[in-house]
């Protein structure tokens, strides 16, 4: 499967229905005009600065990037990293496809997505072996941005793969016969190291790894790397971690930055240089099936993602990211205020 940038007019999406017009589209890339010092007029200027800056694209790579966003820590932020990623490089210009592997289902909370018992979901795709194509729904606020469901069966989905063929690489199957030109795939993983992980680490090349900026940060994550350098091993060569990023940083606290410069001198090139920040509106987004990218554009959190975003993909087609303008959410005195909010 790969990302054609060079198709000529609307592609099919892979639900048939209205669609809602790009948020990017239709905004300025001039500067806005000086608002009122105000609350609400800085918070209106940092919505449309961000809104036109997704606006002006990034470069497409040239085959589909299938990121593997796991750790099996809780509470580090795997699925509201996967799904603010997904927005912003939706916003971004790229067809982006999120895969909700956590039977919790909260990535297709955040998106909008139904996920009732009776939604055909990735549990289909799975133990039945339903075609990914017939389960995947368009996310109603952001153009090019789609979601695989999950849904409560699968739960159960653990032990009814135990006996089936190739149970490892359902998922990569599925994921290879699906026909829809797609620029990213994002897998939200449970926080485990089985089966359903297991399956995303075969069908995915990267593995983006959260990590929460506090004490515990590096316990346990020995384990997950262990693992994927099994499943490098025995299931897919290709499969490494080509993406860190720390998440809650709290920039009052000496320990997060403690973590991140031991997280940053133990990986290397692979930590984003963007960090998310603690954020309300982060937190509040999901009760409103919302990525904070919709929620509030313009907050600390949305203008981190969309930099974590635009550092993704810079890497992925080898440019060099430049951070001299970019927002670095730990280091923002704004993100430190929101924090407390």
């Amino acid at each position: 499967m790969r990302s054609d940038a060079n198709i000529a007019g609307p592609m099919t999406d892979p639900v048939p229905g209205p669609r809602t017009e790009s948020m990017g589209g239709g905004v300025s890339r001039e500067t806005p005009p000086p608002m009122d010092d105000t609350p609400i007029g800085r918070a209106a200027q940092l919505a449309v600065e961000a809104l036109g800056r997704a606006g002006e694209g990034l470069p497409r790579p040239e085959q589909t990037r299938v990121m593997v966003v796991a750790n099996q820590k809780g509470g580090v932020g795997k699925t509201t990293t996967t799904v603010n990623l997904a927005a912003s490089l939706a916003l971004h210009g790229g067809r982006v496809l999120v895969v909700d592997l956590d039977p919790q289902g909260n990535a297709s909370t955040a998106l909008g997505i139904d996920h009732h018992a009776e939604v055909p979901s990735i549990y289909d795709v799975l133990v039945e072996s339903r075609p990914l194509s017939e389960v995947v729904q368009p996310v109603p606020d952001v153009e090019g941005l789609f979601c695989a469901p999950a849904t409560i069966d699968l739960a159960g989905a653990e032990i009814e793969l135990v006996s089936l063929v190739a149970r490892e690489s359902r998922l990569q199957r599925a994921i290879q016969s699906y026909e829809q030109p797609l620029d990213y795939i994002l897998i939200d993983c449970p926080p485990s190291l089985g089966l359903l992980t297991v399956n995303a680490l075969v069908a995915g090349a990267e593995v983006l790894i959260p990590i929460q900026c506090e004490y515990y940060a590096l316990e346990g994550l020995g384990q997950l790397l262990r693992n994927v350098d099994l499943v490098r091993g025995h299931l897919n060569p290709d499969l490494h971690v080509s993406t860190i990023l720390l998440t809650m940083y709290d920039g009052r606290t000496r320990l997060a930055s403690q973590v991140a410069d031991e997280v940053r001198s133990h990986f290397g090139e692979e930590v984003l240089r963007t960090s998310i920040p603690r954020s309300v509106r982060i937190s509040e987004a999901p009760s409103y099936g919302q990525t904070v990218l919709t929620y509030d554009p313009g907050s600390s959190g949305a203008l981190s993602y969309l930099e974590a975003a635009r550092e993704i993909a810079l890497r992925g087609v080898g440019v060099t990211y430049d951070a001299q303008h970019a927002h670095l959410g730990a280091h923002n005195d704004q993100s430190m205020v929101e924090g407390i909010q």
